[in-house]
C-alpha cells in the first residue's frame, strides 16, 4: 500500500475530524479511509487518532504526526511539479503570517483573485503583530513592518510606509489640537509596545533629520495594532501610524491628523524568508503577487 496515501488520508481525517468527511473530499468510500488509517497505526506500531461516537481526534503521537506529515507531503508536491514551470499548475501547501491590519484591509480582500489562478494551492494564514519564529513555526514567509534586526532569515524589501500623527475629534475637543512639541506635555498618548511589560518609545519625530523621542503621560499600553487603533478613535489619546492604515479614517473625519511637521520615520514593509539554496516555485509567486499587492497601498 502506498504510504504516501497513508498519510494523506490522516492528514485530511485530522484536518477534518471526520472519517466520513475525509472520505467525501478524497473521492474515497469511508471504509477505505478507516482502513488507510489503521493501516498506518499497524506500521507505526501506536494509535493516531481517538474515535469517539461524536468525533475523531488526534493523540498526542497522532499531532506529532500530522505536522511532520504536512511538511512531508508538501514536499513531495513541490518535487512533483519541479520541472514543471506552468504557474497555472502551482501546488502544495503555503504558510504565511501577516500583520492583523493588512491582513484584513489590504490582503485577504484580493486574495481570491490569486487563488482562483492557482486553485490547486493551499494557504495556512496566521495574522498577529507577535514576532512569530519564522524557521521554528514552519512558516514560508513573513510579512513584517519595521525593521527586521533578524541576520538568520533573508529580508526582501517592498516598500515604505509614511507615518501620521492622528487623534479623535473627541480627544481633540477634550484636550485640545496640539500645534507644537511643547504643547505635548498637556496630552496623552496611547502607547505600543510589542510585549506588554515592555516600555513605550513614547512620541516620536525626526528633526534635523535625526529620530528623537519625547516621553509622554498615557493611560493605555496596547500590544497589537487593532487594539492601538481602537484606542485611538475611542478617544484615549494621539498615535502614531502608517498612514496607508489609518487614510480611511481620516477621509471620514473619524480622525483628525496633527503635528504633521513632526512625524516618525518611515516604516519598511519586508518580506522574510529563510536562507535555502532553493525556494519552491509556490513561494516565489505567492511573494511576488503579495509584494504587488502591498506597493500599490504605497
Amino acid at each position: 500500500m502506498n504510504k504516501l496515501e497513508l498519510l494523506r488520508t490522516f492528514v485530511r481525517v485530522s484536518e477534518m475530524s471526520s472519517f466520513t468527511l475525509a472520505g467525501e473530499s478524497l473521492g474515497l468510500p469511508r471504509s477505505t479511509v478507516s482502513e488507510h488509517v489503521q493501516a498506518l497505526e499497524a506500521l507505526l506500531g501506536t494509535r493516531l487518532l481517538q474515535r469517539t461516537t461524536r468525533k475523531v481526534q488526534a493523540t498526542q503521537d497522532g499531532l506529532v504526526l500530522y505536522e511532520r506529515s504536512k511538511d512531508l507531503l508538501s514536499h513531495m508536491d513541490e518535487i512533483e511539479g519541479l520541472f514543471r514551470q506552468d504557474e497555472a499548475s502551482l501546488v502544495g501547501r503555503i504558510r504565511i503570517d501577516l500583520p492583523n491590519i493588512l491582513a484584513r484591509r489590504v490582503v485577504m480582500p484580493r486574495l481570491p483573485a490569486f487563488m482562483a489562478q492557482h486553485p490547486l494551492l493551499e494557504l495556512e494564514i496566521s495574522s498577529t503583530d507577535r514576532r512569530v519564529d519564522l524557521l521554528a513555526e514552519g512558516f514560508d514567509c513573513v510579512l513584517r513592518i519595521g525593521a527586521q534586526p533578524d541576520q538568520s532569515v533573508v529580508a526582501r524589501h517592498l516598500c515604505d510606509f509614511t507615518m501620521v500623527n492622528c487623534a479623535s475629534p473627541a480627544y481633540l475637543q477634550r484636550y485640545g489640537v496640539p500645534g507644537r512639541l511643547d504643547d505635548l506635555a498637556q496630552h496623552r498618548l496611547v502607547h505600543y509596545v510589542g510585549v506588554l511589560g515592555g516600555r513605550s518609545e513614547g512620541f516620536v519625530y525626526v528633526d534635523k533629520g535625526q529620530v528623537q523621542r519625547l516621553p509622554m503621560a498615557g493611560s493605555v499600553t496596547v500590544n497589537s495594532t487593532d487594539a492601538y487603533e481602537a484606542a485611538c478613535l475611542g478617544g484615549f489619546g494621539l498615535i502614531q501610524a502608517p498612514r496607508m492604515g489609518m487614510q480611511q479614517y481620516l477621509q471620514s473625519g473619524e480622525l483628525i491628523e496633527v503635528l504633521p511637521a513632526f512625524n516618525a520615520p518611515s516604516m519598511e514593509a519586508s518580506l522574510l524568508y529563510a536562507r535555502q539554496r532553493h525556494l519552491p516555485l509556490r513561494v516565489r509567486v505567492f511573494m511576488d503577487w503579495l509584494g504587488e499587492v502591498i506597493r500599490s497601498e504605497v
